[in-house]
């Protein structure tokens, strides 16, 4: 796979307090932000917060009210899914093109943290 970005996603209630805290503290800059998701950057490292409100929060059976998941950014999720079944896995959460301009698919680590492997459309 060739990936654009790599960063964590906090899932939080306080996503906008992170923001605060992450510029304040820690000199990074809002790249992108809407009402439920903040995207940051530093140097080179980037790191966002996300509401549980929103219908891209790591789905499963379980509520996913906090917690950290791995977000993959890749030019064509479609490829990026054919690499990850010729090692013999299938996702999580199937490839999907999501109403808010993403296709994704995820997987689970095993020890439970959500992967998205996200194409920006």
């Amino acid at each position: 796979m060739q990936f654009i970005d790599r960063y964590p996603i906090t899932v939080t209630e306080q996503f906008l307090a992170c923001r605060d805290f992450w510029a304040r503290h820690l000199s990074f800059s809002v790249v992108f932000e809407n009402e439920w998701f903040v995207y940051m950057q530093a140097d080179g490292a980037s790191i966002a917060f996300m509401s549980p409100n929103h219908p891209s929060y790591p789905p499963g059976p379980e509520a996913y009210a906090a917690g950290t998941s791995m977000e993959l950014e890749v030019k064509d999720a479609a490829a990026a899914l054919e690499e990850v079944r010729a090692t013999g896995k299938e996702p999580d959460y199937p490839l999907t093109d999501e109403p808010f301009g993403q296709r994704r698919f995820s997987l689970k680590d095993p020890s439970g943290l959500w992967i998205n492997v996200v194409q920006q459309l």
